[in-house]
């Protein structure tokens, strides 16, 4: 599962990244991680930036509340949300 929940009601969310792409997107599942394409490019850290905001965004919290936990330089990588809304896992999921 791409997620699970810490003790203090944190969200620690599981991705794997596929920068450079046309769009930002949720795609899926990608093994135990959830797929996201960002249209940022890897460079200078701009894709990680794309991708904090566009959680964030997609949760409705802002950017402060999202944090790159691991994988600064790496496809996967753990994202952690501080007092994520009751129902993140299905505002993340793809649109149907």
């Amino acid at each position: 599962m791409f997620h699970q929940r810490g003790g203090d009601g944190r969200l620690l969310l599981t991705l794997h990244i596929q920068p450079g792409a046309k769009k930002t997107e949720v795609c899926g599942l990608h093994g135990d991680a959830l797929k996201i394409r960002l249209a940022a490019p890897p460079v200078d850290g701009k894709a990680n930036g794309a991708l904090l905001a566009f959680v964030a965004d997609r949760l409705g919290l802002p950017k402060s509340a999202v944090s790159l936990k691991s994988g600064q330089t790496s496809r996967r990588k753990v994202v952690e949300v501080a007092e994520p809304p009751a129902d993140a896992v299905q505002r993340l999921l793809p649109d149907a």
